[in-house]
């Protein structure tokens, strides 16, 4: 009984965690919840030593979704670590801060906060960016050059939406937001393997390529109408639903958790699969997402962690407690038994004990009536 009942209490712990984990597999809300609950309870410093790392790294926007953690979780952080953090978010969203990376995007293409990726899809509405892109992209698979069939498929994309853009008065915005962000993270290098492999697949089917490479060699940026009609004529239309939803699903994560949410989840996801449950993770947890996806990674978007080993863990206490209770019934049995044997012991010593008084008895009284 000893040995099963400390087995259990060594076991139970983890058969909660993984019990609530199996539960929850198919809830990116609730597995995300299970698993950083269990997170904070095996380290409480992670989330004071994360902000204390995203302020070494000049990431504030990490450290502030890590402070809105905290707060969600009742965790208490030091006065003096709230306002370093404080202190970097204003810097970062100082005016000359936003008006220079708002230039950058622009110019460059590469998002990395708001004010880039304001900048990142201005140039695309404004179609500079995309055919900036297919023009480059295009020279590539033109003169035999390594082509990335990806940034290719993506800016075709972003030419027909956002002439849609256009003409919906911004109402496919997010749609363009995320094209934009799959696009950028692609060209930093920050798409993950198996996500760039299946958008590849994608890009390249949607994509004509004959017909694609006559478009740029008559094409130019300063031609932007003529260039964009020659191209659109490349494009399958009816290929590009999964890189559209695709694109939906990340422009939901920008808009709820910010835009180096949207990055992160396009560097640990390896597939649409996972975006699609990033994306709801963001519309429940807004701009603690970042943090959470900084401390569980892939493990909040599904269940990463091998189901038969969070299985063995509740099986093993399951047996420790069956285990346990067999072993009280046992021990409660035998001491039934033994108290009871030890009761008729003494209930027969004391008959035993009148039946011999009785003859004593009797014989005294034969000798007083003599």
């Amino acid at each position: 009984m000893a040995v099963f009942a400390v087995a259990f209490a060594l076991l139970w712990p983890h058969a909660r965690d993984s019990f609530a984990v199996l539960a929850a597999q198919d809830d990116p809300v609730a597995l995300s919840d299970a698993q950083l609950s269990s997170a904070l309870r095996n380290n409480a410093a992670v989330i004071a030593d994360n902000i204390e790392a995203a302020l070494a790294a000049e990431d504030a926007d990490l450290a502030d979704s890590f402070v809105s953690l905290a707060r969600e979780k009742n965790i208490a952080l030091g006065d003096e670590l709230l306002k370093r953090v404080s202190d970097k978010v204003a810097e970062h969203n100082s005016t000359s801060h936003m008006a220079k990376r708002f230039l950058t995007g622009f110019v460059v293409g590469e998002a990395d906060d708001v004010a880039s990726l304001s900048g990142t899809v201005a140039g695309d509405l404004f179609v500079y960016g995309d055919i900036r892109d297919v023009v480059r992209e295009g020279k590539n698979l033109a003169t035999g050059e390594h082509t990335d069939q990806l940034v290719l498929g993506l800016a075709a994309v972003g030419l027909v939406v956002t002439a849609a853009t256009y003409v919906s008065v911004g109402g496919v915005a997010p749609l363009r937001a995320g094209l934009t962000l799959v696009k950028d993270a692609r060209k930093v290098g920050r798409l993950g393997e198996g996500l760039t492999l299946w958008a590849g697949r994608s890009a390249r089917e949607m994509v004509d390529t004959p017909v694609l490479q006559r478009a740029i060699a008559s094409g130019s940026v300063l031609r932007p109408g003529q260039t964009m009609t020659a191209i659109k004529a490349a494009f399958r239309a009816e290929k590009a639903g999964a890189l559209v939803r695709l694109a939906k699903d990340v422009g939901r994560v920008g808009e709820k958790a910010g835009i180096r949410a949207a990055k992160d989840t396009l560097k640990i996801a390896e597939g649409p699969k996972d975006v699609a449950r990033a994306a709801r993770l963001a519309e429940a947890k807004g701009g603690q997402t970042r943090a959470i996806l900084k401390v569980l990674g892939r493990g909040a978007l599904l269940l990463v962690t091998g189901a038969f080993n969070l299985t063995m863990w509740v099986f093993g206490a399951l047996f420790a407690l069956v285990g346990l209770l067999s072993s009280i019934k046992a021990t409660t049995e035998r001491l039934t038994m033994s108290y009871l044997r030890r009761k008729k012991a003494r209930r027969l010593r004391r008959q035993l004990a009148a039946a011999a008084l009785a003859p004593d008895a009797s014989l005294a009284g034969s000798v007083a009536h003599g």
